[in-house]
């Protein structure tokens, strides 16, 4: 495994790959982030210099146009929800619940659980290219992410969504 660093307005970033795609994209202020660099040999790949770049784009208020090749291993119930987070457009929000309809309506049964959807959000391993931070609670709570409130929060505001009208958790 590899890594490699991204400063981006607020805070490091932790790339790593497989040497061909990106595996994972994690704040400085997650858990484990130490771990992560010290498990991983530093290097200049191709697939950095993308994220990097499609980072850039992001930070500087556009919409990336391209995406760096993702690889995502996990179960197919994550990997599903993993999905339904990229189509998310910027300046957007869902709620776990939403997610949730949309996977019990997928499967054909009558609910499923909002709890499990937010564990599989948390779990997600590519911060803001997989927007797990637009997602919100159903009374328009601002509710959990691994980077912590103060980074989400960020990232909503950079998107032009107006965080006053949330609720703080």
């Amino acid at each position: 495994m590899y890594f490699d660093t991204y400063e981006c307005p607020f805070s490091r970033i932790i790339m790593l790959s497989n040497a061909k795609n990106l595996i994972g994209l994690y704040f400085q202020t997650q858990q484990h982030f130490e771990k992560l660099q010290t498990q991983s040999q530093q290097k200049d790949l191709e697939i950095f210099r993308q994220t990097k770049a499609w980072l850039d784009s992001y930070f500087s208020g556009k919409s990336p146009s391209f995406s760096p090749s993702l690889e995502l291993d996990s179960t197919s119930f994550r990997l599903r929800v993993w999905q339904i987070l990229q189509k998310i457009p910027k300046g957007q929000t869902t709620t776990y619940k939403q997610i949730a309809k949309i996977i019990a309506q997928e499967r054909g049964i009558a609910k499923m659980s909002a709890q499990a959807v937010g564990g599989a959000v948390g779990a997600n391993p590519i911060s803001i290219i997989i927007p797990c931070h637009r997602v919100i609670g159903t009374n328009q709570s601002l509710v959990g992410y691994a980077g912590g409130m103060d980074i989400k929060m960020k990232l909503l505001e950079l998107e032009g969504i107006d965080i006053s009208l949330l609720k703080a958790h």
